[in-house]
């Protein structure tokens, strides 16, 4: 079979990117190498990991929190095995959309796992054990990327974990050790301490969150110690071992020889990803990759190969599923000889704890580096009426500008439905917005969204509220 475009991999940037090369008129394939369309987002990622930090939420509140609304629930009991089924039933249905998705818009699709024969030739392997090739005009390289687990934690996918297997763990854990305080690592924390686990972090780092907000990861750490949480910060593991029942933890600071060990019954790694490159056959067309092992792109995301391009986890950049399908479009659209823009400086960071923790733009730290002159305006979540109402008091909404124009330069949050309000301040962002801009905009009240505009009053010291 020949196409004008093959994507090799499904997730939230190659499906995307088959999607608009399909409705930009170029006959397009993809290749997916697990039974499944989506990719390590809809499988094992983002999908799955939100279905059960809701349904942790749900149990958590009703222990800690029904009673004060007046709702008496009697004796819980929390049924583990149907939180798993109703995360794989959500993970089902997703994966169902995306193949509506490629029939709809004529998307053939082929199970296997593809590599290069030559630069506009693909074998794929496919799970029942036959191979095809095809051929492409262009190819586009979607493989994502894998947990980064060193040879040291001794990863056996039982008692020593990455978030792939923590989400069919059928039995809640008395004692769980997470090594990394990065986004992943703490989102799975939040699950398994809300149904009682005990959970201690170790993180190589001084802080959690590195590249995020310092006062809102400040902010965060407290709310993730009042549900539990032990830190460990500034500590290097230097071993992890298993048995049939438990984990053993050997770790350090940073500035002692003295070892402390922790047993727990799961330790899970969670200290990165790499990109996924294995048996891709990028040697076999000379594609070039940088000292992380990830695909060397252009300006236009095009590899050193003519017609093959790279985008997602598996090139430089935020291993983040809306950067990858940000990239998928691009790329389509570059191929269909349109000129589009990506500005990554406003692709937001998203933490789905709770609170939620999130970002756009730049941190103070990085506009102190460059020698730009800030104002900053912050505004607590506990002074809005709405977040009394709803006893979501925890957070803060931050918003840097520069100091002689008002440019917002940054906006970050830690609050009650952070994921979804980091969205108006992308939108401002996108407009160059200054911080006047917002604090004259009406909100409505009472609303989480109010913070925003608070903020950005107190940016030039006129908030109202506080």
């Amino acid at each position: 079979m020949q196409y004008n475009v093959i994507v090799i991999g499904s997730g939230p940037g190659g499906y995307v990117a088959a999607i608009r090369a399909a409705q930009l008129g170029l006959k397009t394939a993809i290749i997916e190498r697990y039974n499944t369309l989506g990719g390590t987002c809809l499988n094992v990622g983002c999908i799955p990991s939100k279905a059960l930090l809701d349904s942790s939420e749900h149990y958590h509140n009703a222990v800690e929190n029904f009673a004060a609304h007046g709702i008496s629930t009697g004796k819980l009991t929390l049924d583990m095995e149907q939180m798993i089924r109703r995360k794989d039933d959500v993970v089902t249905q997703t994966s169902g959309g995306i193949d509506y998705l490629m029939k709809k818009n004529k998307i053939d699709t082929y199970l296997g796992h593809g590599s290069f024969v030559d630069k506009n030739t693909i074998s794929i392997k496919g799970n029942d054990g036959k191979t095809t090739e095809i051929t492409g005009e262009k190819i586009i390289i979607a493989t994502g990327s894998k947990p980064i687990t060193p040879a040291a934690f001794n990863y056996d996918k039982k008692r020593i974990i990455t978030s792939t297997e923590a989400l069919n763990i059928k039995s809640v854990p008395k004692k769980m050790v997470i090594i990394g305080a990065g986004v992943i690592g703490l989102e799975m924390g939040s699950v398994f301490a809300r149904l009682g686990t005990e959970i201690d972090v170790i993180e190589f780092e001084d802080r959690i969150l590195t590249g995020m907000d310092k006062d809102c990861a400040k902010e965060l750490q407290k709310s993730l110690k009042g549900l539990g949480f032990r830190f460990h910060l500034g500590h290097a593991v230097t071993e992890v071992k298993s048995n049939t029942k438990q984990a053993t933890i050997s770790f350090k600071a940073k500035d002692s020889g003295v070892v402390n060990q922790i047993e727990a019954d799961y330790c899970l790694i969670a200290i990165g990803r790499r990109a996924y490159t294995d048996n891709l056959g990028l040697e076999n067309v000379g594609i070039e990759k940088d000292d992380r092992g990830r695909v060397k792109v252009d300006h236009h995301l095009e590899t050193n190969v003519p017609g093959i391009y790279a985008i997602g986890d598996v090139i430089q950049g935020a291993m983040l599923a809306h950067k990858a399908s940000e990239e998928g479009v691009f790329v389509a659209e570059i191929l269909a000889g349109q000129k589009p823009h990506i500005n990554y400086n406003l692709i937001p960071g998203v933490v789905y704890t709770w609170p939620e923790m999130s970002s756009v733009g730049q941190t103070e730290e990085q506009l102190k580096v460059q020698g730009i002159a800030v104002k900053v305006g912050k505004f607590p979540f506990k002074v809005l009426g709405r977040a009394r109402a709803s006893m979501d008091l925890e957070g803060l909404v931050k918003i840097i500008a520069h100091k002689d124009t008002d440019e917002i330069l940054g906006i970050h949050m830690v609050g009650a439905r952070a994921a979804d309000l980091i969205a108006a301040g992308v939108t401002a962002m996108e407009f160059r917005a200054a911080a006047e801009d917002i604090a004259r905009m009406s909100h409505a009240h009472p609303t989480f969204a109010e913070a925003i505009k608070e903020a950005a009053l107190a940016v030039n010291n006129v908030a109202l509220h506080i």
